[in-house]
């Protein structure tokens, strides 16, 4: 077996589930019924924790055997641990995004990571991609603001300069994310972040936590380095130390939080959100410096469309409402966050905002239904892979690559590492996706690549400079 081959029973194994849990969409660990949800009725506290990068078998509670995760992992017990979330594109800007407008980055016009990269001489040029989240884009932030909400950022932004920064976002406790050392960054987030509970105990909060962790580069406390340098390595993975050492020292940060929050009697008030912004970075998009981690049994890495780069870890703990030691396969994605959110909190969306998430509330508290026909992606640029979109209904997934039209399906239920193309093989089913595709991609406006005049075969692999263009009125 090769060091990044999982079979379908190491995957089960490292989900910790047997083949028949599977088949059941959110299974709880605790036999005790769910309560019901006297929490709708309140307005609870909302802290948001969007981590860099990290992929969706990173943790422990996702089946990595090298991590030490036991902060998260805690948050994965007391909670629900969703096995099929994805975020709405494979880079970062375009998912943040769709967070925080409840939209599709095609809608947005954000597809691309801010300011985006291209190939000059590639087949296709691709289509201009926007600088900032525009202003008149009303924010999860600008809602619970006007319901009562102190509302904070920390971090990484990555969404405009400015005028366009947190504060302008609906955000009224900003503290910027200038990148320097990670480790040094997380530490100071996470103070920042105490100090924002502290000052907000007595009234409902929206604190949103993003941290430049773990992309690269790597950088982690040497403590924590020198640990995983000298601890066993599995027989599969990449298993880099200082790799493991970011994510522990982000799991450290993450206790430090849930200790305060609980010493404030905030806990069982607070509704926790974990996610990623996208798929697992393996390695640099211009193919230099070392491997750095793997997406394994999932394929390929950020910058695709395959499992890898889209399928991310998502926790949420809401204690007495969510059940507790949840397991939930149920398609969720980062569009759902703003409606979910806005219902906890009794509050109505802007109406002249269209809303592409549907609210996981049903999923949260075990009652009523959750319906939802597909998930969408279109991601018309280069990066790890080439210009392509994609869809899921059900356990199905398409992916139409724009170069050359290819079409990929895959049954996600019987291979999630994606190794069988099903396009030949099940001509029918193909050809209904991509009009399912081809239709939400003209529903909202999305804008495709086009012949580039300059194409040249041999150079086409080449990056050029980063077009910066101004912003978008």
């Amino acid at each position: 077996m090769s060091r990044d081959t999982y079979t379908r029973r190491d995957l089960l194994r490292a989900m910790g589930v047997g083949a028949a849990a599977l088949a059941i969409r959110c299974k709880s660990s605790n036999t005790a019924d769910a309560s019901p949800a006297p929490g709708l009725n309140k307005k609870p506290n909302f802290l948001f924790i969007l981590v860099d990068d990290m992929g969706w078998s990173d943790l422990a509670c996702y089946g990595s055997e090298f991590h030490e995760t036991p902060n998260i992992d805690r948050l994965a017990e007391q909670g629900i641990r969703f096995t099929d979330a994805y975020a709405a594109c494979p880079v970062c800007s375009p998912t943040r995004a769709s967070i925080l407008a409840g939209q599709y980055p095609a809608r947005v016009g954000i597809t691309d990571f801010i300011p985006g990269h291209y190939r000059p001489w590639a087949k296709l040029t691709v289509p201009e991609n926007r600088l900032q989240l525009p202003l008149e884009s009303v924010t999860t932030a600008d809602v619970l603001k006007e319901h009562g909400y102190a509302t904070g950022y920390i971090g990484k932004w990555h969404l405009g300069g400015k005028p366009y920064l947190p504060d302008k976002q609906g955000f009224d406790s900003v503290i910027s994310g200038v990148r320097n050392r990670n480790d040094k960054q997380v530490a100071g987030f996470t103070d920042g972040a105490i100090k924002f509970i502290e000052e907000n105990k007595d009234k409902p909060f929206f604190l949103y936590l993003s941290h430049h962790t773990v992309h690269i580069r790597l950088e982690a406390p040497q403590e924590l380095i020198e640990k995983y340098e000298n601890k066993p390595k599995p027989a599969h993975g990449v298993n880099n130390p200082v790799y493991a050492a970011m994510v522990e020292h982000l799991d450290n940060s993450i206790g430090r939080i849930l200790k305060k929050l609980d010493e404030l009697g905030l806990d069982d008030r607070t509704v926790i959100i974990f996610f990623s912004d996208n798929g697992g970075l393996r390695q640099r998009f211009d193919g230099k410096g070392e491997i750095v981690a793997t997406n394994a049994p999932l394929r390929d890495e950020k910058g695709t469309l395959y499992e890898g780069g889209i399928r991310v870890p998502m926790i949420i703990r809401w204690p007495g409402e969510v059940k507790a030691g949840t397991t939930c396969s149920v398609p969720v994605s980062s569009v759902d966050f703003y409606p979910t959110m806005l219902e906890l909190a009794g509050a109505k969306p802007d109406p002249n905002q269209v809303l592409d998430g549907e609210s996981i509330v049903p999923i949260l508290v075990q009652m009523g239904s959750f319906k939802r026909d597909a998930i969408f992606w279109h991601y018309p640029h280069y990066h790890h892979s080439t210009p392509a979109g994609a869809i899921r209904q059900d356990d199905w997934k398409l992916m139409e690559f724009y170069e050359d039209g290819r079409l990929e399906l895959y049954n996600l239920g019987d291979d999630i590492g994606e190794k069988n193309n099903l396009a030949i093989e099940m001509p029918r089913k193909a050809r209904q996706l991509k009009r399912a595709l081809a239709a939400w991609r003209e529903s909202v406006g999305a804008k495709m690549p086009t012949p580039n005049p300059n194409h040249d075969p041999a150079r086409a692999h080449e990056w050029g400079r980063r077009q910066r263009r101004k912003p978008r009125k």
